[in-house]
């Protein structure tokens, strides 16, 4: 019985692992993003940003990210500061353009060239 009971819970944790993995078209995607020199200036206490971050699930270690926030939230990194961002999340673009706030794979895929998952 309890090697029964054992088997059950591996097997259930192996089905839940697998439900969560990230798409190969979305680590394709991330991975195209940053070949492309986009980048994603974001504080890790924003909401925002902790959602955009959600949208990439495990692509999101493939995207070029900046931390602007000081630990403990009080103030923003040197980096941040040269690079005037004022608002999280920041996207930054290969021709210097800049974008704010979450945007979706297809805005993403709209200024790179790359194709949204």
């Amino acid at each position: 019985m309890k090697y029964y009971l054992f088997f059950i819970v591996i097997t259930a944790l192996l089905v839940l692992s697998s439900c969560q993995q990230t798409s190969p078209e979305t680590i394709a995607f991330a991975k195209c993003l940053t070949e492309k020199e986009a980048k994603m200036f974001g504080a890790y206490w924003c909401p925002h940003c902790q959602r955009q971050k959600k949208m990439f699930d495990g692509a999101f270690k493939e995207i070029t990210y900046i931390e602007c926030s000081l630990p403990g939230g009080q103030g923003q990194t040197e980096i941040c500061q040269q690079a005037g961002i004022e608002s999280y999340p920041t996207w930054e673009f290969a021709n210097g353009e800049r974008r704010t706030g979450e945007l979706s794979f297809e805005q993403l895929a709209t200024q790179t060239g790359c194709i949204a998952p």
